[in-house]
């Protein structure tokens, strides 16, 4: 059995502490509460919210790289350097398409622009209007496969390849000028990894 210690008395000089009162003791519990909610929810509602938006953009992204077409927008600024395929302003009816695999990743991009932005367009790539071929579809066959391009609209139609040494990126462009005012254009663009 143990023996039981003495207490050791308050000092003489110290008052006595008055007995807290009930709605002190109920502030002071609160407030811990309080502190411990802060301490433990706060972090926690973060985890939640960020796990949420972690999930959120692998399903956006997902939903990016499964696409099977065009994709309506703007390619992104790295694709577009990347690729070489600088969108003029004013642009509309644009929209996009990327491909990689180990051998060959290609950009696919078409839009409608005027014939300003259709000689900036062609200059970005060392190349003039009159360069463009009457009747050259440029385009493969493969590659209208994979696009969804038909090329058998009104036209007048033209086409031009500009051919660069790898790995700086090949362009073929065709394009639409049956309203001259509004030329649509389609480029693709392939570069060898």
């Amino acid at each position: 059995m143990t023996a039981a210690l003495p207490r050791q008395a308050p000092p003489p000089d110290e008052p006595r502490r008055p007995a807290e009162d009930p709605r002190h003791k109920t502030r002071r519990r609160a407030l811990t509460l309080l502190i411990i909610v802060l301490l433990i929810g706060v972090p926690a509602g973060y985890l939640v919210i960020s796990a949420n938006q972690s999930r959120n953009s692998g399903k956006d992204k997902e939903e990016k790289y499964s696409a099977t077409g065009l994709t309506p927008g703007w390619p992104s600024k790295v694709q577009r350097r990347l690729y070489q395929v600088s969108v003029p302003h004013p642009a509309d009816h644009i929209a996009y398409y990327e491909t990689n695999n180990w051998k060959t990743s290609r950009l696919y991009v078409q839009f409608r622009t005027n014939p300003a932005g259709l000689d900036s367009f062609l200059e970005t790539m060392g190349a003039r209007r009159d360069q463009l071929r009457k009747d050259d579809i440029t385009v493969g066959e493969r590659d209208r496969k994979v696009s969804g391009w038909t090329f058998t609209g009104p036209g007048p139609w033209r086409g031009l390849t500009h051919a660069q040494k790898n790995p700086a990126p090949t362009q073929d462009v065709v394009v639409n000028l049956s309203d001259p005012d509004r030329p649509m254009v389609f480029v693709v663009s392939r570069t060898v990894p």
